[in-house]
């Protein structure tokens, strides 16, 4: 898709750039800075700087000449593509990742037939409009008060799509990326063994409903590619709910929460033994509707729901899961490896829009009355011995790792966005600091920690790191934590104004594409596929140390979505997500045993707490 007739030529401006080295081993340096006492960072600078002089410097030569031979699409993509398709981790808790919808304003429709309903067509709606070429491309902007106003929406009208983009790009407004959505639908990852494929087909029509493990399908489209009438769906969707056929015994779905070697091999099995269209209508289904027989109870409960829930109940591997409760509370769960957050994020807040303001069904609709018997059809698999033993054997590997993860949440009263931007900080910035504070405060230390940034202003452009731990933060947690006594309250506002500005202009730099990791990820990836020994600047420790990301952080704000959030990326790490609003801030973190997230979260409490206190002139403590 490109951006949607917004480009400039397949040489426009808008392809991601390859930082220039010097650059990169210059970033990588300084966050490299906190994490190392001196000696170390000796080591690893010499290291650094043989590599930019040597070996990385013809790796880099060949990297910018492939890309340059390669315009259709960006440098990371490949390499991005094959980190997550070879990884043989179950996908659910390790990669996928999960945003619960606000609750439907009028508290009517939050039923479960009603709003299962409701979003299965404007999920249809969505793309529909996207397939025929109507959806506008996001806009994302590094100047927001300049550029996102009605009147540059008109200017950027007028201007003939070729030149477009440049308008854009004079005010600093970037078209996003569109070239993830097309696999929102009819899309799966399949497991395959050393390296899983993505599976599309959009000739497809029908939608995979699960409910107590029993797998459902039914047409939502006709031959001519029209929707079902609603009154339609709702029919077929009351009758699944109202099927009283007891709980799958052998529920297929735990077999996509496996190791993907494993998953291989028992789908090969099932596609031996006479199960090749039942997973054709899994694998091809328009998207997952998981319907689930309770109630959500609080947050936390929202959130291992919405993150792995019964896996009884899912297909991890489908790009989308929308899972719905008892009581109407929605969310989706997302694969990672065909797409980033943007696109899902716009897809949620675009079917939330829809779905609350233009229902396609009330409270009083009555359901069609078509033969539902007849147009929903209930897959039945043939299972062998080794398949009923490799489903209990899944089982059993997902209840133990679910078992172990605990999941913690805050909500933050007393500031957000207004009152930071007011005192002029970044509201991002502070989140992240407080964080840096709160592992100081626990665990005495300063670790590497990942925050991730969409690069969708760039054609292909997936993600790059924001590295939030920075020699700033280790100053500035160490004068609130260690010594906040032998500060004034102006100094220390002084040292979060320095973090403030660091970490805005890291996150612009990640945003434009010159961040440091995607780089040296490229670089390595070139080497290894080159067969070239790997230089022995990616065998320090050092390397491996920062990019074993303990404190893993994502963000999001946005008027559809109550939460998102994901598993720890390492055994003892973190996996924060957390949301930066006008009047407060919410974090949510899961952690394994060897940490503990309920602490952390009371430190990051505290931190913020401090850290609003300083910048209300008050002390700290206070």
């Amino acid at each position: 898709m490109g951006l949607c007739g917004a480009g400039a030529g397949p040489d426009g401006p808008y392809r991601l750039p390859v930082p220039k080295l010097e650059d990169t081993i210059r970033r990588y340096l300084n966050a490299q800075k906190p994490l190392l006492n001196d000696d170390q960072f000796r080591k690893t600078e010499e290291l650094a700087h043989q590599f930019e002089k040597g070996i990385g410097r013809e790796l880099h030569e060949q990297l910018v000449a492939q890309d340059n031979q390669n315009k259709h699409t960006s440098y990371i993509t490949g390499p991005w593509f094959d980190m997550y398709l070879k990884a043989r981790e179950p996908v659910v808790l390790n990669f996928n990742a999960f945003m619960s919808f606000n609750p439907d304003p009028k508290s009517e429709y939050n039923d479960q037939l009603i709003r299962a309903t409701n979003m299965t067509v404007s999920a249809i709606r969505f793309m529909k409009t996207f397939r025929a070429g109507y959806l506008e491309p996001e806009v994302f902007h590094l100047n927001p008060e300049k550029s996102d106003t009605q009147l540059f929406k008109k200017i950027i009208r007028f201007v003939p799509s070729s030149l477009s983009w440049f308008g854009a790009y004079m005010v600093n407004a970037y078209p996003l990326d569109m070239s993830q959505y097309f696999r929102l639908f009819n899309s799966t990852r399949l497991p395959k063994l050393n390296r899983d494929e993505l599976y599309t087909d959009e000739k497809a029509k029908h939608l995979l409903v699960l409910r107590k493990g029993n797998f459902y399908i039914f047409d939502v489209l006709d031959k001519d590619g029209n929707m079902l009438k609603p009154s339609e769906i709702q029919a077929h969707l009351k009758y699944i709910l109202s099927d009283n056929s007891p709980a799958s015994a052998l529920p297929l779905g735990y077999l996509s929460s496996e190791n993907r070697d494993t998953w291989a091999l028992l789908r090969k099995d099932l596609l031996d033994n006479g199960n090749e269209e039942a997973l054709r209508k899994i694998d091809s289904a328009v998207f997952c509707l998981s319907l689930d027989d309770f109630p959500i109870k609080d947050f936390v409960h929202l959130s291992h729901t919405m993150l792995h829930g019964d896996a009884a109940n899912r297909w991890y591997d489908k790009s989308f899961n929308l899972i719905i409760a008892k009581d109407g509370t929605a969310g989706i769960n997302f694969e990672h490896s065909w797409g980033d957050g943007v696109a899902v994020l716009r897809f949620q807040n675009e079917v939330f829009k829809d779905s609350t303001e233009i229902p396609a069904v009330s409270p009083q609709s009555q359901p069609a009355s078509v033969d539902s018997s007849t147009a929903v059809q209930k897959l039945e698999f043939k299972l062998n011995d080794a398949l009923k033993a490799g489903i209990t054997k899944a089982k059993q590997n997902f209840d133990a790792s679910v078992e172990g993860l605990s999941l913690n949440m805050i909500q933050f009263h007393e500031g957000g966005k207004e009152l930071l931007k007011q005192k002029k900080v970044s509201p991002d910035a502070v989140a992240q600091l407080a964080f840096q504070m709160a592992f100081l405060r626990q665990y005495n230390q300063t670790v590497a920690t990942y925050e991730s940034c969409s690069t969708a202003a760039f054609k292909h452009g997936r993600t790059e790191t924001i590295r939030p731990a920075s020699i700033h933060t280790k100053k500035c947690s160490e004068a609130f934590v260690r010594e906040p006594s032998k500060h004034s309250t102006e100094e220390l506002q002084e040292l979060i104004v320095e973090c403030s500005k660091y970490h805005g202009r890291l996150t612009k730099e990640a945003a434009m594409g010159q961040g440091f990791d995607r780089h040296l990820f490229g670089l390595r990836y070139l080497a290894l596929s080159k067969g070239i020994a790997l230089p022995d600047f990616y065998q320090d420790q050092a390397y491996a140390r920062l990019n074993y990301n303990i404190i893993s952080t994502s963000t999001l704000v946005s008027p559809a979505v109550q939460l998102g959030g994901f598993g720890p990326v390492v055994p003892d790490g973190f996996g924060l997500g957390y949301q930066v609003h006008d009047d407060w801030i919410g974090c949510n973190v899961s952690s394994y045993p060897t940490r503990n997230g309920k602490e952390f979260l009371q430190c990051v409490y505290k931190s913020l707490e401090d850290i609003f206190n300083v910048l209300k002139g008050k002390k700290v403590g206070s």
